[in-house]
Protein backbone atom coordinates (compact mmCIF):
# COMPACT_ATOMS: atom_id res chain seq x y z
CA UNK A 1 0.00 0.00 0.00
CA UNK A 2 2.77 2.33 0.58
CA UNK A 3 4.41 1.36 -2.87
CA UNK A 4 3.99 4.05 -5.51
CA UNK A 5 1.23 3.93 -7.79
CA UNK A 6 3.51 3.60 -10.77
CA UNK A 7 5.06 0.26 -9.22
CA UNK A 8 1.62 -1.43 -8.69
CA UNK A 9 0.40 -1.10 -12.16
CA UNK A 10 4.19 -2.26 -13.30
CA UNK A 11 3.43 -5.30 -11.63
CA UNK A 12 0.41 -5.57 -12.49
CA UNK A 13 1.77 -5.70 -16.04
CA UNK A 14 3.90 -8.17 -15.36
CA UNK A 15 1.49 -10.71 -14.57
CA UNK A 16 -0.84 -10.20 -17.62
CA UNK A 17 2.39 -10.11 -19.91
CA UNK A 18 3.42 -13.71 -18.13
CA UNK A 19 -0.15 -14.93 -18.45
CA UNK A 20 0.03 -13.87 -22.25
CA UNK A 21 3.30 -15.46 -22.95
CA UNK A 22 3.70 -19.35 -20.90
CA UNK A 23 1.81 -21.75 -21.70
CA UNK A 24 1.91 -25.49 -20.74
CA UNK A 25 4.64 -27.19 -22.86
CA UNK A 26 3.21 -29.91 -25.27
CA UNK A 27 5.42 -32.68 -24.27
CA UNK A 28 5.94 -32.40 -19.90
CA UNK A 29 3.27 -29.94 -19.43
CA UNK A 30 5.90 -27.39 -17.38
CA UNK A 31 5.69 -23.70 -18.47
CA UNK A 32 6.95 -22.84 -22.17
CA UNK A 33 7.10 -19.72 -23.89
CA UNK A 34 7.33 -21.87 -27.35
CA UNK A 35 5.97 -25.05 -27.93
CA UNK A 36 8.57 -26.99 -25.85
CA UNK A 37 10.28 -25.82 -22.81
CA UNK A 38 13.92 -25.27 -22.49
CA UNK A 39 14.22 -28.44 -21.08
CA UNK A 40 12.35 -30.64 -23.69
CA UNK A 41 13.81 -28.91 -26.26
CA UNK A 42 17.59 -29.22 -24.97
CA UNK A 43 19.08 -32.11 -27.28
CA UNK A 44 21.09 -32.90 -24.35
CA UNK A 45 18.63 -34.48 -22.06
CA UNK A 46 18.32 -38.09 -21.67
CA UNK A 47 14.67 -38.76 -23.52
CA UNK A 48 14.62 -42.14 -22.07
CA UNK A 49 14.18 -40.80 -18.18
CA UNK A 50 11.88 -39.20 -17.07
CA UNK A 51 11.14 -37.72 -13.43
CA UNK A 52 7.97 -37.22 -12.55
CA UNK A 53 6.59 -34.28 -10.35
CA UNK A 54 3.03 -33.30 -8.97
CA UNK A 55 3.40 -29.74 -10.19
CA UNK A 56 6.30 -27.24 -12.20
CA UNK A 57 7.76 -25.99 -9.14
CA UNK A 58 9.38 -28.91 -7.86
CA UNK A 59 11.55 -29.06 -11.19
CA UNK A 60 13.41 -25.64 -9.85
CA UNK A 61 15.02 -27.79 -6.58
CA UNK A 62 15.68 -30.69 -8.94
CA UNK A 63 17.53 -28.67 -11.79
CA UNK A 64 19.11 -26.84 -9.29
CA UNK A 65 21.43 -29.47 -8.28
CA UNK A 66 22.71 -30.32 -11.83
CA UNK A 67 22.43 -34.56 -11.04
CA UNK A 68 19.56 -35.11 -13.12
CA UNK A 69 20.06 -35.03 -17.00
CA UNK A 70 16.77 -36.31 -18.15
CA UNK A 71 13.29 -34.85 -19.14
CA UNK A 72 10.22 -34.33 -17.05
CA UNK A 73 6.52 -35.44 -16.74
CA UNK A 74 4.25 -32.55 -14.52
CA UNK A 75 1.01 -34.68 -13.55
CA UNK A 76 -0.56 -31.43 -12.30
CA UNK A 77 -1.54 -32.65 -8.95
CA UNK A 78 -1.51 -36.13 -6.61
CA UNK A 79 -4.07 -38.59 -6.95
CA UNK A 80 -6.44 -37.49 -3.33
CA UNK A 81 -9.80 -38.98 -3.30
CA UNK A 82 -10.99 -37.31 -0.44
CA UNK A 83 -10.40 -34.32 -2.54
CA UNK A 84 -12.33 -35.91 -5.91
CA UNK A 85 -8.78 -36.52 -7.23
CA UNK A 86 -8.51 -39.11 -9.65
CA UNK A 87 -6.27 -40.68 -11.77
CA UNK A 88 -8.65 -39.25 -14.83
CA UNK A 89 -7.80 -35.35 -13.68
CA UNK A 90 -3.51 -36.11 -13.71
CA UNK A 91 -1.68 -36.61 -16.86
CA UNK A 92 -1.00 -40.04 -16.28
CA UNK A 93 -1.93 -41.43 -19.85
CA UNK A 94 0.21 -38.37 -21.47
CA UNK A 95 3.04 -39.87 -19.31
CA UNK A 96 2.58 -43.58 -20.33
CA UNK A 97 1.85 -42.47 -24.13
CA UNK A 98 5.61 -41.23 -23.63
CA UNK A 99 6.95 -43.83 -22.36
CA UNK A 100 5.95 -46.17 -24.92
CA UNK A 101 6.50 -43.84 -28.03
CA UNK A 102 9.87 -42.59 -26.37
CA UNK A 103 11.51 -45.92 -25.05
CA UNK A 104 11.77 -44.63 -21.57
CA UNK A 105 14.28 -47.18 -19.46
CA UNK A 106 13.72 -45.02 -15.89
CA UNK A 107 10.81 -43.39 -14.72
CA UNK A 108 12.02 -41.40 -11.23
CA UNK A 109 8.66 -40.49 -9.42
CA UNK A 110 9.51 -37.61 -7.93
CA UNK A 111 5.95 -37.05 -5.94
CA UNK A 112 5.46 -35.71 -2.63
CA UNK A 113 6.16 -37.44 0.44
CA UNK A 114 2.58 -36.90 1.36
CA UNK A 115 0.00 -39.47 1.61
CA UNK A 116 -1.19 -38.70 -2.25
CA UNK A 117 1.88 -38.45 -3.73
CA UNK A 118 2.79 -41.92 -2.02
CA UNK A 119 -0.70 -43.23 -3.48
CA UNK A 120 0.20 -41.40 -6.67
CA UNK A 121 3.94 -42.92 -7.20
CA UNK A 122 2.51 -46.59 -6.23
CA UNK A 123 -0.72 -45.91 -9.03
CA UNK A 124 2.01 -45.25 -11.96
CA UNK A 125 4.44 -48.02 -10.65
CA UNK A 126 1.84 -50.34 -10.78
CA UNK A 127 0.46 -48.30 -14.00
CA UNK A 128 3.91 -49.48 -15.52
CA UNK A 129 5.08 -52.69 -14.20
CA UNK A 130 7.47 -54.31 -16.54
CA UNK A 131 7.91 -51.84 -19.01
CA UNK A 132 10.28 -49.52 -17.10
CA UNK A 133 12.74 -49.31 -14.17
CA UNK A 134 10.81 -47.41 -11.72
CA UNK A 135 12.76 -45.43 -9.10
CA UNK A 136 11.68 -42.99 -6.13
CA UNK A 137 13.80 -40.50 -4.66
CA UNK A 138 15.30 -41.38 -1.50
CA UNK A 139 13.60 -39.66 1.71
CA UNK A 140 15.19 -39.63 5.46
CA UNK A 141 17.26 -37.15 7.28
CA UNK A 142 18.25 -33.80 5.88
CA UNK A 143 21.75 -32.74 6.51
CA UNK A 144 22.40 -30.86 9.66
CA UNK A 145 18.96 -32.24 10.88
CA UNK A 146 18.81 -33.40 14.78
CA UNK A 147 17.65 -37.01 14.75
CA UNK A 148 16.02 -36.10 17.98
CA UNK A 149 13.51 -33.42 16.02
CA UNK A 150 12.99 -35.96 13.30
CA UNK A 151 9.38 -37.43 13.33
CA UNK A 152 9.25 -41.29 13.00
CA UNK A 153 7.78 -41.50 9.35
CA UNK A 154 11.34 -39.42 8.48
CA UNK A 155 13.31 -41.54 10.63
CA UNK A 156 12.19 -44.68 9.75
CA UNK A 157 12.45 -44.16 5.67
CA UNK A 158 16.13 -42.78 6.44
CA UNK A 159 16.61 -46.32 8.64
CA UNK A 160 15.25 -47.63 5.04
CA UNK A 161 17.24 -45.53 2.66
CA UNK A 162 20.35 -46.32 4.69
CA UNK A 163 23.29 -47.29 2.74
CA UNK A 164 27.10 -49.24 3.41
CA UNK A 165 29.73 -46.47 4.59
CA UNK A 166 32.99 -47.18 3.18
CA UNK A 167 36.09 -45.75 5.56
CA UNK A 168 39.26 -45.15 4.63
CA UNK A 169 41.54 -48.31 5.92
CA UNK A 170 43.37 -48.07 9.11
CA UNK A 171 46.56 -49.60 9.94
CA UNK A 172 50.24 -48.79 9.53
Amino acid sequence: MKAPTARSHDLAGALVEMSERLRPCSQCFSFAEDELCPICADPRRDPQTICVVEEPSAILPIEATHEFRGLYHVLGGALSPIDGVDADDLRIDELLVRITQNGVRELVVATNPTMAGEATALFIADQVSGDVIVTRLASGLPVGADLEHADELTVGRALLGRREMKGQPTGP
